[in-house]
């Protein structure tokens, strides 16, 4: 039952960081939810720009977005026409001033959300999944990685019964809170229903 637990939330304060970087006494619950649809409003707006994170900040009049992505020219548009339709549609959406802040991901190969999101594109392009996760998990561990771990699980190449296949390279010491591991998870639309991905990738000595 030791991996059935979030690599992200055990590691809280350690190599791991909250995604809401913001308190309130008063509709602390409307703006857990306001945050929850932001992200998955941008999750599904910006799928072609790769995302590794989105997190929030609020003070009394303002909600910061910070957005990490490794194809941030492609949020940001011509003459910065992309990063402004995506204030507006939250300001819509929202009684608050929006202030988006674009990042670029500079090691896309060992960030386990890009990874996982790469794979399920390639899976949905009908990609062979072995190739698919071999090919990443080579990428990743040409970039640094020091562990990887690739699991792809549903009707893979269309197999009547649903299965899971994983490949692994290095170590992934899941029960050493001071490691750095960092986990991801994508999951892709295929004509034989969705095939879930998720992504672990070790990158050594973690924050004291």
């Amino acid at each position: 039952m030791g991996q059935k637990v979030s690599p992200k939330a055990i590691r809280l304060k350690m190599s791991e960081s909250w995604k809401s970087l913001w308190f309130s006494d008063k509709k602390y619950s409307d703006q857990v939810v306001e945050d929850i649809k932001i992200k998955s409003r941008l999750s599904k707006e910006l799928k072609s720009a790769f995302l590794s994170d989105i997190t929030i900040d609020r003070d009394a009049n303002t909600i910061t977005i910070n957005i990490f992505s490794s194809r941030p020219g492609v949020i940001i548009g011509r003459g910065g026409s992309g990063s402004e339709k995506i204030k507006k549609l939250i300001e819509n959406k929202s009684r608050s001033r929006v202030k988006v802040n674009i990042f670029e991901v500079k090691k896309p190969d060992i960030d386990p959300e890009i990874v996982a999101q790469s794979v399920a594109l390639q899976l949905e392009k009908r990609f062979p999944f072995r190739r698919a996760i071999k090919q990443a998990l080579e990428k990743s561990r040409d970039a640094g990685a020091k562990g990887v771990r690739i699991q792809v699980a549903g009707r893979l190449n269309g197999a009547d019964i649903a299965r899971r296949e994983k490949v692994q390279f290095g170590t992934i010491p899941l029960s050493s809170f001071d490691k750095e591991i960092k986990y991801g998870t994508a999951h892709a639309l295929t004509t034989y229903g969705i095939i879930g991905v998720k992504v672990w990738i070790y990158l050594g000595e973690g924050r004291k």
